[in-house]
């Protein structure tokens, strides 16, 4: 065991021995140089090393910002494309209330301009109503308004005074006791409002002709046929004088008349008496034009109720023309009795100044 030991470190030393070798300075001092340059070249490479670092992390840095900044891009952009819709439908928007407004425009021209006619129709009729007003102010225009309806009293005076002369109402003493249509006692129920003494016994006519009221109450096969003709000749005379003093003074008749003489008639639109079948066949108002019903005034070939009702509306005509001039009625029976009274009234001086 011993002489395989040494001879194997002998081997090994041996082997050393020809490793180590035997440098010289100056080799020595070239490897160190190459050693030196070598630890040089690292320490700059290890510093380009860092170097390129810093650059990469600087361009890193720099590349997320640049996303980032691109990412914020993108939303102005989006951004950007909302508020150009917004302001496209905005500016739509616009249109639409700039031609709402120019239309609002030349309307408000339009009745801006109606507004100065009316202002200049305006101004002239202040100046028509100033004038007017200068014109009526004082006694000038008071004077020239009672001038003016003195005059216009002064012809109706003089156009009732002629039919007063075709158509005279006069009073005639002595007459009958069947002839008291038109009488006057001083027992007289109605009066008389214009303060004048009731007529003792006395009884009117017009036209030399009496109105009779025995043939409308009682009508008989005796019954005095010229006395119904006159009465009905009288009642035309009565209408015909009611119409024409209606149309001088100017007053629309509630009860309007159709003449003709002896057979004239009197419209009513709603009778207070029942009209015969026949001329409920041929006068029946329709719904859509309304026909008024005649009665006559005259009592041959008519009822005696329907000619009384006639008679009553052509007093009631009367009344209406009394009232007109501010007179009261003598009453229902009193047809000339009322025509004297209206004929005398707008005859009398009194008439002028009221």
């Amino acid at each position: 065991m011993e002489p395989s030991s040494s001879s194997s470190s002998s081997t090994s030393s041996e082997s050393k021995k020809r490793e180590e070798k035997v440098e010289e300075w100056e080799d020595f001092e070239q490897a160190l140089a190459r050693l030196w340059s070598l630890s040089s070249a690292l320490n700059q490479a290890n510093l380009r090393k860092l170097s390129l670092q810093d650059q990469l992390q600087s361009h890193l840095q720099v590349e997320a910002e640049t996303l980032n900044r691109s990412n914020e891009l993108d939303e102005m952009r989006e951004q950007l494309e909302s508020r150009k819709l917004m302001m496209g439908n905005t500016s739509m928007q616009s249109k639409v209330v700039k031609e709402k407004v120019k239309m609002q425009e030349e309307q408000l021209g339009a009745e801006i301009k109606s507004l100065l006619v009316a202002g200049s129709a305006l101004s002239v009729a202040s100046k028509h109503l100033q004038e007017a007003n200068v014109s009526l102010a004082g006694e000038r225009g008071c004077i020239r308004l009672k001038n003016l309806k003195k005059l216009l009293r002064l012809r109706q005076q003089y156009m009732v005074s002629q039919v007063s002369l075709i158509y005279p109402v006069k009073v005639m003493v002595g007459h009958t006791r069947d002839q008291e249509l038109e009488s006057f006692t001083s027992g007289s129920k109605s009066g008389d409002p214009s303060g004048l003494k009731p007529l003792d016994q006395g009884s009117l006519t017009i036209s030399g002709l009496h109105l009779s009221l025995l043939p409308f109450t009682k009508m008989s096969f005796f019954t005095n046929k010229k006395e119904v003709q006159r009465s009905a000749t009288a009642l035309g005379y009565v209408a015909h004088a009611v119409s024409l003093l209606a149309s001088y003074l100017e007053v629309p008749l509630r009860y309007s008349l159709r003449l003709g003489g002896s057979r004239s008639y009197i419209r009513d639109y709603a009778p207070f008496v029942e009209p015969t079948t026949a001329e409920l066949a041929s006068s029946l108002p329709s719904p859509i034009n309304a026909k008024p019903i005649e009665f006559p005034l005259f009592l041959e070939g008519q009822d005696t109720t329907r000619a009384a009702y006639a008679v009553f509306l052509l007093n009631k005509d009367l009344e209406q023309l009394l009232n007109f001039i501010g007179v009261q009625s003598l009453g229902p029976r009193h047809v000339l009795a009322n025509l004297r009274e209206l004929l005398k009234t707008i005859l009398s001086p009194e008439y002028i100044d009221t």
